[in-house]
Formats: C-alpha cells, sequence, structure tokens
C-alpha cells in the first residue's frame, strides 16, 4: 500500500502582526526614554523656579538697599548743603572776632591804665577815710593790686571786680552797721557803730566806756557818759535787735567856708 505524506503545517504570521511584535519593545523604549525627559524637564523646571524666587528675592533685597542708599545719599547732600553754610557763617564768625579781638587789644591798652589809677583811688579812699573794717577794706585793696598783674585774668574780669569793689564801698554809705573789733592802739575788743561814712563810734563790751572816731585830730576819743545809753541804743538798731528810732549822736560841724 502506497505511504502517503502529508505536508507539514507551517504557521504562517502576517507581516503586519509581525512588526507590530517588533514595534512594541522599541515604543516601551521610547515611552520609557520620553518619561524620564519628562521627569527631568520637570526637575530641572522646579531647580529653575527655585533659582528664579532666589533671585527675585536677591532682586528685591538689592532694591531695597538701592532705595536705602538713595534716601541717606539725599540726606547728606541736604546736610552737606547745611553743613556748607555753617562753615561759611562760622569764617564771618572767625572774621568779626579776629576784628573785635585787634579792638580790644587797643580797648586793653587804654582800660588797664584806668583800671591801675582805680585802685590807686580806692586805696587812698581807705587809707583817708573814717578806719571802720580797716583790715577787711585794706586787702580788698591789696587783692585787687595783685590782680591786675595776672595774665590768666581777663580784662573784663578784672574791670568786674574793681567796679565790685568800689560798689562794696559805696554799700557802706547807705546803712547803720554793728561789728566787733579790736580798738585801735590796744588790745581791747570793743562794738563799733558805723553810721553811714560820716561817724564811727565804739562802746566797751561792758558798756562802761564810750567813745568815736574824731575825724578832725583823726584819732579815737573818749565822750562823756551822756553818749552811753544813745550809742547802746543805737548798737540794738544797728543790729535788728530794736526798731528804728532817734539817738542823739555827736557830728562834726562843717567848717565855715574860707
Amino acid at each position: 500500500m502506497p505511504v502517503k505524506i502529508l505536508p507539514s503545517r507551517v504557521a504562517l504570521v502576517p507581516a503586519a502582526m509581525l512588526a507590530t511584535m517588533v514595534a512594541l519593545p522599541l515604543q516601551a523604549q521610547i515611552l520609557d526614554t520620553t518619561v524620564q525627559a519628562e521627569v527631568q524637564i520637570n526637575e530641572d523646571a522646579a531647580r529653575s523656579q527655585t533659582n528664579v524666587d532666589t533671585l527675585s528675592d536677591q532682586t528685591e533685597e538689592l532694591l531695597s538697599e538701592y532705595r536705602a542708599v538713595l534716601r541717606e545719599t539725599e540726606s547728606l547732600q541736604v546736610y552737606n548743603t547745611q553743613l556748607e553754610r555753617v562753615v561759611a557763617n562760622q569764617r564771618l564768625e572767625m572774621d568779626s572776632i579776629e576784628t573785635q579781638l585787634g579792638e580790644l587789644e587797643d580797648t586793653n591798652r587804654g582800660v588797664v591804665p584806668l583800671l591801675i589809677e582805680m585802685i590807686d583811688m580806692l586805696g587812698q579812699i581807705v587809707e583817708n577815710d573814717l578806719p571802720f573794717q580797716l583790715e577787711e577794706r585794706l586787702e580788698r585793696v591789696a587783692t585787687l593790686e595783685d590782680l591786675i598783674d595776672r595774665a590768666d585774668i581777663t580784662t573784663s574780669e578784672k574791670y568786674r571786680r574793681v567796679m565790685e569793689a568800689y560798689q562794696v564801698e559805696m554799700e557802706y554809705g547807705r546803712n547803720p552797721y554793728a561789728y566787733q573789733d579790736q580798738l585801735p592802739g590796744t588790745t581791747r575788743q570793743v562794738n563799733f557803730l558805723r553810721v553811714g561814712r560820716t561817724l564811727l563810734l565804739y562802746q566797751t563790751l561792758d558798756g562802761e566806756t564810750t567813745g568815736w572816731y574824731n575825724p578832725m585830730s583823726r584819732t579815737f576819743e573818749q565822750l562823756g557818759d551822756e553818749y552811753g545809753s544813745s550809742v547802746t541804743q543805737a548798737l540794738r538798731i544797728a543790729r535788728n535787735q530794736a526798731a528804728p528810732d532817734l539817738v542823739r549822736l555827736p557830728v562834726v560841724a562843717a567848717e565855715p567856708a574860707q
């Protein structure tokens, strides 16, 4: 019996299907690459945004600093303008001071001799006046004589001190004044009564002896007992221990005109 050979079955795949099967791994690879690229783009975009935000903050900070510098510059310009005016004014003041110093030097040359003469005259007044508070007044004159030669004291201060001394001397003639001191030529402490610049009386501390300074003889002389109570009362009035009142005191009569 003849043998019949049947043909073998071979599976035939269409070309389109074969192409699709080949393309799938490639598409997957491309998709994967695309996804990775997208992720990278997103990461790059995030980093770029971060950089942009940082640059924006830095720009805002620099802008604020720039505005502050502008304000400070404007302020300095105003200050410099004002300072220039002040400097210009100070230069005028310096010129004025130099002029005044020159005039002051001329004034000093005239004032200093006058002060020396006034001090000398004050000394003569004290020596020829009633000898009340003599030590204090002579010391004041001596202080002025030392003062006039001092270079560390201005002429204006010297003038003020001299005028002050004259003012003190003028005040002596306004009111009665009582004080305690040693009677010249003795060691006895007595109460003195100065009545202006016209009369100087004294009384011992026990009230037993009363006297006065005689401007004619320029000596201290004892008075009669009739003046004792009057001088005691006058001393109390001068010390504000009694109300003002009239008292009987000796007065030198004026000499008739020649």
